[in-house]
């Protein structure tokens, strides 16, 4: 018998369970895989970030241009060597998980789950045995996998979704990328970073339509740059493999060929196989687990987290909200979960964004100015040969209340964070001017973003620091 039981070991569920030991709670970890921390350690954030890191050190050091770059780079790199950081990565963050679980006391469980009823789970182990246990509380964390559908020929080596475009043992010589999400942007970035010729495509007009249109304009700029070709408002009719080439042909006519193929139309839900029929959980449309503020289902005992539950879908808020549910449960005294939170997206250029954007402003009738630094107006972005780089403000002309902050560039997911804690405590955009950064960082593009903001917003005789 247990306080509680987690079922999934990615973020959500590894920071539910730590939550609730630490205040004293008896607690059991379901896990499938026999190692911890789900798709974000194994198939999806960390590895594609751990490959990201390598392109872009690569792709960093070419573009700086001198000699000593050029004759460094002559060696063509090969995907083991790219994916070489990706496995030690993996494998030092399972470790710390697997120590993080231990001297909490959880207790493990290797199997998959299903309810017997509202306090009872079983799990059936990979030996084929069965175990039955019961709790008080239970929290879903079993994130979510690649969307893939039927009609498309998935054979894991030419036509992958984006857990096994990560067993590539060749780097592609022409790359297809349907949809144009997050994912697909990533990957389409690392990929034309490496040198592959790109195609990506989408039967949206925009890509990342969630996040500031002057900031996806200067991706699609940078992509372009990179060589990719963008194909916007296409919807794909077929994809097929032929002797020699994937032929992905679309509505509109035009037929695409490329050695490989990446899917990323999306992700569903783990939620398979684990009889929530039994307990009757609600779930919506797209098989999202239904939860209130709380992450409570429509079952009293039950919350969900994650993946499961969609939007946002972020590694960074599944570990907040697994904190926050076993907070809930157990009556510890917490926060609501943050009104504004950050986004990263490790595209090459990459982006980071808080707040709201100049066209949620605009919809909603709000009157706004928008402050500007480009990384070329600092020392740092001269050094680091990021001439491209952009972050953006967006304030109340009177009050000076930051609404939003948005950027592009080198370090943009780490920068985001400086902004973020200037709108958490209530700071506005004179906050960014009187005080003092390091020199020289990007940090001082705030300053200089602030500083355009400001000349914008009042005249000189009346302006006051």
């Amino acid at each position: 018998m247990y306080d509680l039981i987690v079922i999934g070991s990615g973020p959500a569920g590894q920071r539910g369970a730590i939550t609730a030991a630490k205040c004293g709670k008896k607690v059991a970890l379901i896990e499938k895989e026999s190692v911890f921390g789900g798709a974000c350690i194994h198939t999806g954030t960390l590895p594609s970030k751990s490959l990201r890191e390598s392109i872009y050190n690569i792709f960093t050091f070419r573009l700086s241009g001198t000699d000593l770059t050029r004759k460094a780079t002559r060696k063509k790199v090969s995907m083991q060597e790219l994916l070489s950081r990706k496995n030690n990565v993996t494998s030092k963050e399972n470790e710390l998980i697997q120590e993080q679980i231990r001297s909490n006391g959880i207790s493990v469980y290797n199997g998959f789950a299903s309810f017997i009823d509202k306090h009872k789970i079983s799990v059936h182990t990979s030996e084929g045995g069965e175990i039955v246990l019961e709790s008080k509380f239970f929290l879903i964390a079993t994130g979510s996998k690649p969307l893939r559908p039927k009609h498309i020929p998935f054979d894991d080596k030419k036509i992958c979704d984006s857990d096994s475009i990560l067993t590539l043992t060749e780097i592609p010589e022409v790359l297809t990328v349907v949809g144009g999400g997050v994912i697909g942007c990533e990957y389409a970035s690392m990929f034309s970073a490496l040198g592959t010729q790109v195609h990506l495509i989408d039967k949206k007009n925009e890509l990342l339509p969630f996040i500031d249109k002057e900031i996806t304009e200067f991706l699609k700029k940078s992509l372009i740059y990179q060589g990719c070709k963008i194909h916007l408002n296409e919807e794909v009719a077929e994809i097929k493999k032929t002797k020699s080439a994937i032929e992905t042909k679309l509505k509109s006519g035009l037929s695409i060929k490329s050695d490989t193929l990446l899917y990323a139309m999306g992700r569903t839900p783990q939620i398979q196989n684990m009889n929530l029929g039994n307990i009757n959980i609600q779930t919506d449309e797209r098989d999202h687990i239904k939860v209130d503020k709380n992450y409570l289902t429509s079952v009293n005992n039950i919350y969900a987290v994650g993946d499961v539950i969609g939007f946002p879908s972020l590694a960074s808020s599944s570990f907040e909200q697994g904190r926050l549910s076993a907070c809930h449960a157990f009556n510890i005294p917490h926060a609501d979960f943050p009104e504004i939170f950050p986004y990263g997206i490790y595209t090459i250029p990459e982006i980071s964004s808080i707040g709201k954007t100049e066209e949620e402003l605009t919809k909603e009738g709000v009157k706004f100015d928008v402050g500007r630094a480009e990384y070329k107006e600092s020392a740092r972005g001269q050094i680091i040969a990021d001439s491209g780089g952009l972050l953006k403000i967006c304030f109340c002309p009177e009050s000076l209340k930051i609404y939003g902050i948005h950027i592009i560039g080198n370090s943009a997911a780490e920068l985001v964070h400086l902004g973020q804690m200037v709108m958490t405590l209530n700071g506005d955009i004179k906050t960014l001017v009187r005080n003092i950064f390091n020199y020289p960082t990007l940090a001082e593009t705030y300053k200089i973003a602030a500083f355009n903001g400001l000349n914008k917003t009042f005249k000189k005789n009346s302006m006051e620091f």
